[in-house]
């Protein structure tokens, strides 16, 4: 399958999925193409995008993150015209980070907001979105020369993407994704992982967290779908709990580099897990 390379993630994510796409093309069902296309986690959008399905639905529960993906269907020259006026220095940073901790930000309109998580991502360390418990955006300046903030052709081709085709997009629990998923759908789900280790725990791009409790309900949701013969492919870390939990499902295990930890000599390798309830033709 072969789209517009052009259409691609317009922010860096926890967990991308650009490193491992290979592997997760290669356990896509045959004639992908033909399914509706689910993604209840859709994050940055790297298998989305690369796929390019022309019936989807996508969702997330950072409302932040979809107010993104709204604007830029809807609105991109807002967008890019707001994206030119942001500072490249830290006392602007934390000025604009602070915005969410402050009543006045419920006035911001869409396209400010987006252009705000936009600036944050491709201007704060690591390159990450990251909240607090609160729900604050908390990662510190970067310090890059010069950040790619106004990607003006990327924005455009995720902006024709989402007008030309059948893309549906919602923000919230998944739960409801699912069940409404008919038939002919493919699902792809990438949650919030497992951590690793307690310390490898870190708050993410929605306040609050997951812990196995949100885990297991997750598999139950995909017994859900396996009942109703819907196709899925979930992805996450390759811990024992995670191999147990769907033990019951194909488990192909893949190594993958993430650079989360603040401390650089602990960066590195990781074991991730696609899991499935297919087979491979």
């Amino acid at each position: 399958m072969v789209g517009n390379k052009q259409v691609a993630p317009f922010l860096k994510w926890v967990g991308g999925k650009r490193q491992l796409m290979p592997s997760i093309m290669a356990l896509m069902p045959e004639r992908i193409s033909a399914y509706h296309y689910i993604e209840p986690f859709v994050g940055g959008g790297a298998v989305l995008f690369h796929l390019q399905p022309q019936k989807a639905v996508i969702n997330d529960f950072n409302a932040e993150l979809i107010n993104v993906y709204e604007v830029i269907r809807q609105d991109p020259d807002a967008l890019i015209e707001d994206l030119k006026r942001h500072k490249n220095n830290p006392d602007y940073f934390y000025r604009l980070r602070g915005l969410d901790r402050k009543a006045t930000f419920r006035k911001l309109t869409s396209v400010q907001k987006a252009s705000r998580v936009i600036y944050l991502n491709k201007t704060c360390f690591n390159g990450l979105y990251r909240v607090n418990n609160a729900g604050a955006f908390n990662a510190p300046f970067g310090r890059y020369k010069n950040p790619n903030i106004v990607n003006e052709a990327g924005i455009r081709a995720v902006h024709a993407y989402l007008q030309d085709n059948d893309i549906r997009i919602t923000t919230g629990d998944y739960a409801p994704v699912l069940l409404q998923a008919p038939g002919n759908a493919f699902v792809y789900l990438d949650p919030p992982y497992h951590p690793v280790s307690e310390s490898a725990s870190f708050t993410g791009y929605v306040k609050g967290g997951w812990g196995p409790e949100d885990q297991q309900r997750l598999k139950e949701a995909c017994d859900d779908l396996n009942r109703r013969g819907i196709k899925f492919l979930l992805s996450n870390s390759g811990t024992s709990f995670i191999k147990a939990l769907y033990r019951d499902y194909a488990i192909h295990t893949v190594q993958a580099n993430r650079a989360i930890n603040s401390v650089g000599s602990k960066r590195g390798r990781v074991e991730e897990v696609l899991i499935r309830n297919y087979d491979i033709v």
